[in-house]
């Protein structure tokens, strides 16, 4: 069995972070060993409190789990601030396995979760991953876009392969669009309406994740998480007073 490590934050209500990841992995048949960042009070309504944990705490989770575990891929998601993020670099730099970044900076609303310090440290991290995720307001802000148009994430220029999600929404589709340095590859599916969406960022990115480590290629990968998303959304169960999670049993 393949063995991921996800570092990421915890979600009380159950639907993103750290317990989204765990989710994400057993649909995948994939181990799932986690390095928590922060712990949050929230729900399906929003977030009311966050602890953030230090580095020393950090580095010793880490340790643990890697001097104990082979690990196959790494997903990396909530790192809260400057210290967590330069933690997590001391960390990933060395690592020689797929790592997926889901740059969580913006809300899927457009509010900003980090700080501009905190935006800019997280930049560092792009060098030592494989593929980083944003969202289209995520990647206007840390690639100064000016629209998420294809002409305009076409030009990105970066040090790591990227996938834009959902670059222009529309009734009708959902596009995601990846820059590897050599080709640019559009993935369309048709847009799942519906209000229970938390948790997919982080969900997806864990998706690739699990499909790296079974050493699927990259594109292939998209395909396989994008379509995993789109059906766990549809089959959520439409619980809790907002924006409800998905059922990631029934994403394949």
């Amino acid at each position: 069995m393949k063995k991921i490590l996800t570092i990421a934050g915890s979600d009380s209500s159950g639907g993103a972070g750290i317990q989204a990841d765990i989710k994400t992995a057993e649909a995948f048949g994939v181990y799932s060993a986690s390095v928590l960042t922060a712990v949050t009070a929230q729900n399906t309504l929003g977030v009311s409190m966050v602890k953030v944990f230090d580095g020393e705490f950090i580095k010793e989770q880490f340790y643990k789990v890697t001097t104990d575990f082979q690990i196959d891929a790494i997903k990396i998601g909530m790192l809260a601030n400057c210290e967590v993020i330069e933690t997590v670099k001391e960390f990933i730099k060395y690592q020689k396995i797929p790592i997926v970044l889901d740059p969580v900076s913006i809300s899927r609303a457009g509010s900003k979760l980090l700080e501009d310090d905190a935006i800019e440290s997280l930049k560092g991290l792009f060098p030592y991953v494989s593929l980083i995720t944003p969202n289209r307001y995520e990647a206007k802000l840390l690639f100064d876009l000016k629209d998420t148009s294809l002409e305009s994430i076409s030009k990105i220029n970066a040090p790591c392969k990227v996938l834009v999600k959902n670059i222009e929404p529309s009734s009708n589709f959902s596009k995601d669009v990846l820059i590897t340095g050599e080709k640019i590859e559009s993935f369309e599916d048709v847009m799942v309406i519906g209000s229970n969406t938390h948790g997919t960022g982080c969900s997806y990115s864990t998706a690739l994740a699990c499909s790296l480590a079974e050493n699927i290629s990259l594109s292939q990968a998209v395909k396989k998480s994008k379509k995993f998303i789109g059906k766990a959304i549809s089959n959520a169960p439409d619980f809790g007073k907002g924006n409800g999670p998905i059922n990631h049993k029934k994403g394949f």
